[in-house]
């Protein structure tokens, strides 16, 4: 294992996620079931789900696109969603 890669992963997304409205979704449904660790296992499922399809979409589309068209092509549908909720339209 390249732990190089694993801890750069690890800390990128562990600081992306930190209090974001995901996490305040897990914290609302925490607060109103009486089985914190079912909304903790519904939380892991589905981000393990949603990683891989990322994960899985990323390999295949490297093989097409340079990584460097992949960063800024991210970049500008992020940069399109924050002009977009900025104005109210999502």
């Amino acid at each position: 294992m390249d732990w190089k890669i694993f801890l750069a992963t690890f800390s990128a997304i562990f600081f992306a996620e930190m209090a974001d409205k995901t996490q305040m979704v897990g914290l609302t449904m925490a607060a109103k079931s009486q089985r914190p660790w079912v909304v903790w296992l519904g939380s892991v499922s589905a981000y393990i789900v949603v990683t891989a399809v990322s994960v899985l979409l990323g390999a295949v589309l490297s093989r097409f696109l340079k990584p460097e068209w992949l960063k800024m092509a991210g970049g500008f549908i992020f940069v399109v969603m924050g002009i977009l909720l900025f104005f109210d339209k999502i």
